[in-house]
């Protein structure tokens, strides 16, 4: 089972009753986020989900309104009591960024490594994420995210007990370890379906997103403007239209739409979700702590 929580759906700037883009995602209790917009800290903490498993934080770009939360953040993880170490992934120059932000926030109990992604190095693997990016189109450098989470087959017990493998292996072997000349792959099945999570923010709807987000279980995208009458804006200033991310997830046979990151001015996206849902049917107007759980197999997501 995987949880999802988008914390923050504003852009730009932030509003009594919505926080700046940040979205986190939790699997066997660790924690991803990606983004960490202003006040994320305060969501996170309404929320209720802790702070100290938070393995991971994923940057699109360096946007305010994406990055400014982070020092905070990394005070708050401090404060919690976390000692392991913190990964953090964006695009090239992330290491910089981070560290002069952390003027303010320079003593910290834990470590921070850098993970610096682009179309030349689009993948990172961290536990049971498998992290890819790919460039989109923004004012500046900016990344859409993928996220796979992969399962592996079923365990044969049948099939352990002809080979006469000990019981106290078989854990191991489920867990992908080879020990006394036995494998995984005597005993598992054929690999199952995972999850797969995209999330793009502040982009033109670019074509190379469609292969890149194709068939996931759940798309998060930015729908900075409603009405297709403000395409002229959305042009200028490089975000999308309710109707141009809707477009992108029937192209790409997404499972689900969730749409975020709205203008100040979009004050009830709720009111136009129409202008995405006659394009594509199955699509949500997220809000601050939207939550949603991805099942496996056939189980679907609610």
């Amino acid at each position: 089972m995987l949880d999802i929580c988008l914390l923050g759906t504003g852009g730009m700037m932030p509003l009594p009753k919505r926080f700046l883009s940040s979205a986190l995602m939790r699997y066997n209790g660790r924690m991803l986020l990606l983004d960490c917009g202003e006040a994320t800290q305060i969501s996170l903490k309404i929320l209720g989900w802790g702070f100290k498993n938070l393995d991971v934080i994923c940057f699109t770009h360096f946007h305010a309104d994406h990055i400014s939360g982070l020092p905070g953040m990394l005070l708050t993880l401090a404060n919690s009591g976390r000692t392991e170490p913190l990964t953090i992934i964006g695009p090239v120059g992330v290491e910089r960024i981070v560290n002069s932000l952390r003027c303010i926030a320079p003593e910290l109990s834990f470590d921070i490594s850098f993970v610096e992604m682009s179309n030349e190095h689009p993948r990172y693997a961290y536990g049971d994420y498998q992290i890819s990016a790919c460039e989109v189109t923004h004012t500046t450098t900016c990344l859409a995210y993928k996220i796979d989470i992969e399962r592996k087959g079923k365990f044969n017990a049948q099939k352990a007990e002809e080979l006469g493998i000990p019981v106290r292996y078989w854990k191991l072997l489920q867990n992908g370890q080879n020990i006394e000349g036995f494998t995984p792959e005597m005993v598992l099945g054929e690999q199952r379906k995972g999850f797969r999570v995209s999330y793009c923010t502040d982009s033109r709807p670019v074509d190379h997103l469609i292969p890149f987000i194709f068939e996931s279980d759940l798309f998060i995208c930015e729908g900075m403007y409603a009405e297709d009458s403000e395409l002229e804006k959305a042009l200028e200033r490089k975000h999308m239209l309710f109707s141009e991310a809707a477009t992108l997830a029937k192209k790409a046979n997404v499972s689900k739409l969730v749409l975020t990151h709205y203008s100040p001015s979009l004050a009830y996206p709720e009111d136009f979700i129409d202008t995405a849902k006659k394009i594509f049917p199955n699509t949500t107007p997220g809000y601050d702590r939207y939550c949603t759980v991805l099942k496996y197999e056939n189980e679907g997501c609610e």
